[in-house]
């Protein structure tokens, strides 16, 4: 497992990848930064809660979501590290990763990179246990059609799925699955196509009797109820 990494660095990262700066003010965690040799070189950032961890999120679109740490130390919730996997910036490419019925050997490759790759290699760096029902994969957008996914495949992995705004490339498979993670769901209410699908898999999960949440916020895609649900979710899944 370790081949895969080259090199890391420690340190803060900045908003220049796009995502929403962090508001000003000092943050207690750190931030690893590791690359990969998959695909050609593909980074994953680690937020490090300032206490052991004692909750663990895996996330796409790691870039952004690793510096949503912040949101949690300020919360009430049980500290908690997030392994961020950067997505691609090409968003045919991250489509094809994230959502299984486009590309099913890219899914796949990816699929395995962030499901057994980086999960090894958390464990090792941060000496981390892996338990199942501290364990959560999250995902926004597409990303999170990639929660649902790996989620439902993984179940044994993932004890819980944060799905934000889910596209509609990944639907619910006829007959679900056996065992299914406990599901939190959120979209907005200005976001109609992400809402119907966000509801489709809330209303689906039910009906195979899985434990659900869903969430509806005022708020378009990419807004900020993404990361204002980010803590409730970690909540609801790890409590204290």
């Amino acid at each position: 497992m370790e081949e895969h990494a080259r090199h890391h660095v420690n340190g803060k990262l900045s908003g220049s990848d796009g995502a929403p700066a962090k508001p000003t003010g000092a943050i207690s965690g750190e931030f690893v930064t590791e690359m990969f040799e998959y695909d050609g070189g593909r980074q994953v950032t680690v937020y490090v809660p300032p206490s052991p961890p004692e909750a663990i999120v895996f996330a796409g679109d790691g870039q952004r979501i690793s510096k949503w740490g912040w949101l949690l130390e300020k919360a009430e919730v049980p500290s908690t590290m997030i392994v961020g996997v950067h997505g691609l910036t090409d968003e045919m490419l991250r489509l094809h990763e994230y959502s299984l019925g486009f590309d099913p050997k890219r899914f796949a490759a990816h699929e395995k990179f962030f499901v057994e790759d980086v999960r090894r290699w958390t464990e090792s760096r941060f000496d981390v246990a892996l338990r199942t029902a501290r364990t959560a994969v999250f995902g926004v957008s597409a990303g999170g059609e990639l929660a649902l996914a790996l989620g439902l495949r993984h179940p044994h992995v993932y004890g819980a799925v944060f799905c934000a705004s889910p596209g509609a490339g990944y639907k619910p498979p006829a007959v679900m699955p056996s065992p299914l993670p406990r599901t939190y769901l959120v979209a907005g209410t200005h976001e109609p196509f992400f809402l119907e699908n966000a509801r489709r898999w809330a209303d689906a999960l039910r009906d195979a009797d899985a434990d659900v949440v869903m969430n509806e916020r005022a708020g378009s895609h990419g807004g900020a109820f993404w990361r204002e649900e980010f803590p409730l979710m970690v909540a609801w899944a790890f409590g204290r």
